[in-house]
């Protein structure tokens, strides 16, 4: 296909050696010493191996720098630990407001808050349920001026809202999906919720529910889509479907057999709003490939009109989409595309269908600026190496900063299940 002008090649910056943090890690990206460049914190879950209904725990954090020295350890690895079948409870942010990042995680049935310097326990206190710890969802909603209480959700029914001293605020019983987004929808200062098909105020009540939809919600996006000035929701589940602030229904694709990620962007230059990127699981595999899995990649416009949609040739159904920005110094979007299997590496590909990036080395993916310098990097990792590249060389013995980083909302909100937010 042919479209804009493409992304120049992928830079390798540097290479590094992840083996003490063990085996089937996540990782999470932030600048935990404030000197202006981003560290890695690799998170081992437990050694669960059955997730599907009670989700896993953190078995060991480990923090390393960009040149590959390992800062600290919280927690042994396991060799035997368990696999990315659900989420991971782990996120970095400056829960305390001192200025300097601390890194949340469930581990032993307990919530802990680590220093992000030494990875030393702040604060700590028991889960509000044994079955709280499927992933850690940072929200404003007592209207301060940053962020200061948290959500924790078992894998598909409830979840429980805590204060800053993690005092219960509410709890709430539905279909709550993977991993809901909290935005402010109203513009009051708090954060409502859009857990899985309902959304919920800032106090746990309901204000609208999804109709018609099947499963659950795989993945939720907000945006001003259709460029009225106002943000929508678009969820990706059964269907894609997209709903206003008020809960009207504004279209639905649902020309995929199962929607399991979308990524709002600007990746095309000649249509006006946002498009959307998904991912249709056509096939399901199963774990021991006794049948062949298939997906493909689509866009939609802003309408919900289908643009194109792929055709695999090869076998895969896992993978995960992201949008990355600032890629290089183009103004459009890309859809990060990975866990593909079939023989196809990540990828960066533009709103034309077309992979203006191909990255040498497989494995699961994270990418943010990890420099200051306005461009993202992206991280591509496995159980041994990871692997930093960009559109541009950097120099990684050059000092940093000295100003720290911020810590986006996009890397405090990190999942298995991508979802996010775009003006």
């Amino acid at each position: 296909m042919v479209g804009q002008a493409g992304s120049t090649e992928a830079v390798l910056i540097g290479k590094l050696d992840i083996r003490k943090a063990g085996p089937r890690c996540k990782m999470l990206l932030g600048d935990l010493n404030g000197d202006g460049c981003m560290e890695i914190v690799m998170v081992q879950p437990s050694n669960r191996k059955d997730v599907r209904y009670i989700p896993h725990q953190v078995q060991c954090v480990t923090a390393f720098g960009l040149d590959g020295a390992m800062l600290w350890q919280k927690g042994e690895p396991d060799p035997d630990a368990g696999g990315p079948g659900s989420d991971y409870p782990a996120q970095i942010y400056d829960w305390d407001g001192d200025d300097a990042l601390e890194v949340l995680c469930v581990m032993d049935s307990r919530l802990l808050v680590l220093d992000g310097m030494t990875g030393e326990t702040k604060a700590e206190c028991e889960l509000p349920d044994p079955e709280a710890h499927d992933c850690i969802i940072i929200a404003n909603l007592s209207g301060g001026e940053r962020p200061a209480e948290l959500i924790l959700k078992d894998r598909y029914r409830r979840m429980w809202a805590l204060d800053h001293e993690f005092r219960l605020l509410w709890k709430h019983e539905g279909n709550v999906g993977h991993f809901p987004w909290v935005y402010d929808l109203d513009g009051d200062g708090r954060d409502e919720v859009m857990a899985g098909y309902d959304l919920l105020d800032h106090r746990g009540r309901t204000l609208w529910s999804c109709r018609e939809l099947d499963d659950h919600a795989d993945c939720i996006w907000v945006g001003d889509v259709n460029g009225d000035g106002a943000p929508e929701l678009v969820i990706g589940g059964s269907v894609t479907v997209m709903y206003d602030r008020h809960g009207r229904e504004l279209w639905r694709f649902d020309g995929s057999v199962e929607s399991q990620h979308v990524a709002l962007g600007r990746f095309r230059s000649d249509l006006p709003g946002l498009q959307i990127a998904g991912l249709d699981r056509i096939v399901r595999g199963d774990a021991r490939g006794t049948r062949k899995g298939k997906d493909a990649l689509f866009l939609l416009d802003q309408k919900g009109q289908l643009l194109w949609k792929e055709e695999r040739t090869t076998d895969g159904w896992l993978t995960i989409i992201e949008t990355v920005r600032g890629w290089d110094n183009g103004p459009f979007d890309y859809i990060l595309a990975y866990r593909r299997g079939g023989g196809l590496l990540p990828a960066l590909v533009d709103g034309f269908m077309n992979a203006v990036v191909t990255f040498p080395e497989d494995g699961y993916v994270a990418h943010g600026d990890l420099f200051g310098t306005g461009r993202e990097q992206v991280v591509i990792y496995g159980s041994e190496s990871a692997y930093i590249f960009g559109s541009a060389a950097y120099d990684l013995t050059a000092a940093p900063s000295g100003k720290p980083l911020p810590q986006t909302k996009r890397l405090y909100s990190s999942t298995l299940y991508p979802g996010g937010e775009l003006a």
